[in-house]
């Protein structure tokens, strides 16, 4: 049966406000200010200028602006220095990796990388949040959706259930405020959303019985569900509204999506050089940049046309393994709330949901050929050739098949296993989330997945190399980075829009909960010593 055919009127319809409903971004408030701050130079990292708290009303500034008649970048600076309060980055200071271990280094991490904003200021693009949370570190001074999740598999670990059960409830009030998770808590990121992984943060809450949290969250398990099936309703084959896509067969699948069609607020000049150089229509750049940038993997050669130039990046005609893989796992979760609810009625729709997207997973995006997961461009009608980390994500979720897995495993081992981890994808692009780099997020979607399915040696083997390559650059620095490179153990990773940065809330929780998982691999300091 299609997932179309078994969509109620009340899944797949309007339940979000429109953009335009929600508080508005630095650019809509400041308007050719921001415009003329972002396109000069004044800055080292444009997201500065959109995460600043105004000292008046925008009305007030603008038209001060509009007087002073500004003609240098100079001017230009310190007419911003003396009209806003520029931020400050989350830092988290180095230790002496003689004198403190990696465990104590992270464990002390975490209050240095917490903060609380009950209130934001006025005119300010931060979002409020009624609980304290986990920062990313460096310039990512707010929360972010699916960092979250790995940083708060390390809290558990250092026996922070406070800060693990307080982000759940962020989490929670974000989507009962604004009908889903936003990208991070920024106004200029409210149009878009992130890998959603909430109910994997609720199935931290009760790891030996996970359908107790689903039930006690079950209202916002369903609202989240309902905005990325918003438009499934009716949807014609081939069509596809928002983030959702009517495949030839009318099978429903999705796609990352952003509802606006301009250049990002954090990424205002390098978004519009591109659709100057490009040749392309601007909106339509604009809206599958900012799709890009909704999947986390921001950028990769996963979402080019041509497989290697960000200027064909075509985000919004892919559907991808890893999102759809995760909205299965949340179908599942949301069955699992209902029958513990007692909805049979509930748990029966929503089972089906699971069925018929696993049943169009395996059509449209398994290659028993090839023996991996690969994305599909639903434009045109094909499925891709790339193979990236992201053919990991059905066994993190339990979808495989035990003989897919045992493919996958092959394939990961043949193609993907480097010395200091699992790589991203097989190319280098200077993208960031491509080779050579390897992210925490990954190698925990990889081991966690080949660990339900018996495949420990392997998993172990990615655990214990990755590792040894964070352990040797906090030997050498001190620190936990973004990013690591694993085709060359010890370096930070690199690429990307901008420097790689260190903190890191991902990279602190996976490591953390490694180290648990694996104690006897934390004395190697050779891939040599790792289990083959």
């Amino acid at each position: 049966m299609l997932v179309s055919a078994l969509l109620p009127a009340a899944i797949g319809q309007p339940i979000t406000a429109p953009a335009s409903a929600y508080p508005e971004p630095p650019q809509a408030l400041f308007k050719d200010l921001f415009i003329a701050v972002q396109t000069t130079p004044i800055f080292a990292d444009n997201k500065e200028f959109p995460d600043a708290i105004p000292k008046a009303a925008p009305e007030e500034i603008l038209g001060q602006y509009h007087a002073s008649r500004l003609y240098s970048p100079q001017a230009l600076r310190q007419f911003v220095e003396a009209h806003f309060v520029l931020p400050v980055q989350a830092t988290a200071v180095p230790s002496p990796p003689d004198q403190v271990s990696i465990v104590t280094h992270i464990d002390g991490l975490w209050d240095k990388l917490t903060r609380s904003s009950t209130s934001a200021p006025p005119y300010g693009s931060l979002l409020p949040l009624p609980h304290p949370y986990v920062v990313p570190g460096g310039r990512f001074r707010e929360i972010y959706y699916w960092d979250s999740y790995f940083t708060m598999l390390g809290l558990q670990e250092s026996g922070r259930e406070d800060l693990v059960a307080a982000m759940v409830r962020n989490f929670a009030y974000l989507i009962d405020t604004y009908g889903h998770v936003p990208n991070g808590t920024r106004s200029y990121y409210l149009s878009r959303s992130q890998p959603p992984f909430f109910f994997e943060m609720v199935g931290l809450l009760s790891r030996d019985d996970p359908p107790n949290g689903f039930a006690q969250y079950l209202q916002q398990l369903k609202r989240e569900y309902a905005f990325w099936m918003e438009g499934a309703q009716g949807l014609r084959r081939g069509g596809a509204y928002r983030r959702v896509v009517a495949m030839s067969d009318g099978a429903i699948l999705n796609r990352y999506w952003d509802d606006r069609d301009s250049p990002r607020d954090e990424s205002y000049r390098e978004d519009s050089e591109l659709a100057r150089t490009s040749g392309r229509r601007a909106p339509q750049l604009f809206r599958n940049i900012r799709a890009g940038a909704e999947s986390g993997w921001d950028f990769s050669s996963r979402w080019f046309s041509d497989a290697h130039t960000r200027a064909t990046i075509d985000t919004t005609q892919v559907v991808p393994i890893d999102l759809n893989s995760l909205l299965f796992g949340l179908e599942n979760a949301i069955r699992l709330g209902c029958q513990r609810s007692g909805d049979a009625a509930c748990t029966k729709e929503f089972a089906a949901y699971a069925a018929a997207r696993h049943a169009a997973i395996d059509r449209y995006l398994w290659d028993a050929a090839r023996g991996a997961y690969f994305d599909y461009f639903w434009t045109h009608q094909a499925r891709g050739t790339q193979l990236s980390a992201a053919t990991l994500y059905p066994l993190f979720v339990a979808l495989a098949s035990k003989t897919q897995a045992a493919a996958v495993a092959k394939r990961v081992t043949r193609d993907l296993l480097k010395p200091g981890g699992i790589v991203t994808t097989t190319l280098d692009t200077g993208q960031q989330w491509d080779a050579p780099n390897g992210w925490a997020p990954l190698q925990w979607i990889a081991i966690a997945g080949l660990r339900d399915y018996r495949a420990a040696g392997l998993a172990e083997t990615i655990a214990c190399r990755w590792m040894i390559n964070v352990n040797e650059v906090y030997r050498q620095s001190g620190k936990l980075v973004e990013k690591y490179d694993v085709m060359n153990v010890g370096r930070s990773g690199g690429g990307g829009e901008y420097p790689t940065q260190d903190g890191f809330g991902w990279t602190n929780g996976v490591m953390r909960k490694l180290i648990a998982l694996y104690p006897t691999d934390m004395a190697f300091s050779s891939r040599d010593q790792c289990p083959r």
